[in-house]
């Protein structure tokens, strides 16, 4: 972080739990702690300060006699913190995330509740039960430390309702995997160190292993890793698959790979723009033009061995973009899209030696033509 320059964040998780800490203190003191400090799950101690904080009132009971049964107090506390992803990209950076925080049954502990932003759980598969809040055990376990904490300075209970809300969450959450996970209504309160690390797309990642997590659990037994909305629509129009078997790949051919290894689906397709699948094909896992490039010296090998001329592999060689060499053999009745599909089933299952996953893959133009196929070996 300190050579690169760039500004670390901090999860929804985290948070959430400032802002719950903060409503609890509020709710036994009649005070918000402004900024609010947390422990997270390796020990750092970030301070938040509060974006909104809300006391609302219960009024007094009275038993017979006139005598006061319950009296008057705090009924709820609100307060909110305002999420910074430091210099990652993240979706959520901006958010405005909030705790309401009410006394619960006695005994029970600390129930969580999806305030509006915060989907719910409608799909297995997922770390949490299906009709659960989409706050993440993590998440989870750091409010309840941070309920504890608070509640042995105060002299509280812990049994506490733990609402989580977020500002426009679910507009929010239409850009994110949530939807296709069957979290419903809005964001995850997510996060397993507290702390964003930019660029590090950890949450990418973990969205492909839940996905493959829910598709497993459907007992789907064929899913497609795509690299993009294009060939996320081939792959169905090819296959007939569901939402819940397609798998938003991105650059992370790897990942997906990886990931299937040690959690086999039966069948997987690989879908993907020529270029990228070209990456795949030389042995690349990480797709990302900053981390791979297109080696058209590499693509004039497979055209010559697909038959092209002197000339040919000089000019594919020689083009400016993987397309533009498909294209030149295509052309030339040189099947390169095969060859490059399958050398990029041979990566896949070189990663996947051992596990029972067979590989097809589908190689497609900017306009969404199938340039170059493969149909499926097992390992």
């Amino acid at each position: 972080m300190k050579s690169s320059g760039l500004r670390h964040g901090w999860t929804t998780g985290a948070c959430a739990t400032a802002a719950t800490k903060a409503a609890y203190t509020a709710l036994l003191t009649g005070e918000f702690p402004d900024p609010v400090t947390i422990t997270l799950p390796k020990g750092q101690q970030p301070a938040f300060a509060l974006a909104a904080e809300e006391l609302t009132a219960r009024a007094g009971v009275l038993a017979a006699g006139g005598r006061a049964a319950v009296p008057p107090g705090p009924a709820s506390a609100m307060a909110a913190v305002v999420k910074d992803a430091g210099d990652d990209p993240d979706v959520t950076h901006g958010a405005l995330i909030r705790s309401t925080v009410r006394a619960g049954e006695p005994g029970a502990g600390v129930v969580f509740r999806a305030g509006p932003g915060v989907g719910t759980v409608t799909k297995a598969g997922l770390p949490l039960p299906v009709g659960e809040p989409a706050i993440n055990p993590v998440p989870r376990q750091m409010i309840r430390d941070a309920v504890a904490e608070v509640a042995a300075a105060h002299g509280g209970s812990g049994d506490v309702v733990v609402e989580i809300s977020v500002d426009h969450g679910e507009e929010i959450a239409r850009s994110t995997w949530n939807p296709r996970l069957g979290i419903l209504g809005g964001l995850s309160i997510l996060g397993t160190t507290g702390i964003v690390v930019p660029y590090s797309c950890s949450a990418w990642i973990d969205s492909i292993r839940r996905g493959v997590d829910v598709a497993r659990a459907a007992g789907r037994t064929h899913v497609a890793g795509c690299t993009g909305s294009t060939s996320e629509k081939v792959a169905v129009a090819v296959h007939g698959l569901p939402e819940d078997a397609l798998l938003d790949m991105g650059d992370f051919a790897g990942a997906v790979l990886k990931y299937l290894k040690r959690h086999p689906v039966p069948r997987l397709t690989i879908a993907g723009g020529f270029a990228k699948l070209s990456k795949l094909a030389a042995g690349h896992l990480d797709l990302h033009s900053a981390r791979s490039q297109v080696d058209k010296g590499y693509l004039a090998e497979l055209a010559r061995r697909g038959g092209a001329d002197g000339a040919l592999a000089e000019a594919v060689a020689a083009a400016n973009t993987g397309l533009e060499a498909v294209q030149l053999c295509r052309a030339a009745g040189v099947p390169l899209g095969d060859l490059v599909a399958e050398a990029a089933r041979a990566t896949a299952l070189g990663v996947l030696v051992g596990s029972p996953v067979a590989v097809d893959v589908i190689c497609i133009d900017r306009a969404g033509t199938v340039v170059g196929r493969v149909e499926p070996l097992g390992p």
